[in-house]
C-alpha cells in the first residue's frame, strides 16, 4: 500500500503550518505596535495629540491582529484534528490488510 504525499494528514499538516504562519504574523505586528508606542512615548504634547489619532487606528489594527490569532489558532486546531482522523483511519486499514 503506498502512501500519497496528498493525503489527508499531508493536508492537515499544511493546515497547521499555515494557521502557524498566521498566527506568528499576527503576533509580530503586535509586538511591532508596542514597540513603536513605547519608542513614540516620550514625546512633547503637539506629538501627542498626533499619536492619539494614531492609537484609534492601531487599536483596529491590534482587534484584526487578534481575529488573526484566534483564526490561526482555530485553523492548528483543525489541523490537528484532520491529521490525528488521517492517522487512525491509516491505522485501521494497515490493522486490517496485515
Amino acid at each position: 500500500m503506498e502512501i500519497s504525499g496528498s493525503t489527508a494528514f499531508y493536508a492537515g499538516l499544511s493546515t497547521i503550518q499555515t494557521g502557524q504562519n498566521r498566527v506568528d504574523q499576527a503576533a509580530g505586528q503586535i509586538a511591532n505596535n508596542t514597540i513603536e508606542r513605547s519608542v513614540t512615548s516620550q514625546s512633547s504634547g503637539v506629538q501627542v495629540d498626533r499619536l492619539r489619532s494614531v492609537d484609534r487606528s492601531q487599536q483596529s489594527d491590534l482587534t484584526s491582529n487578534m481575529v488573526e490569532m484566534a483564526q490561526g489558532k482555530f485553523q492548528v486546531e483543525a489541523g490537528v484534528q484532520v491529521a490525528k482522523a488521517s492517522d487512525e483511519v491509516l491505522g485501521t486499514l494497515i490493522d486490517t490488510f496485515a
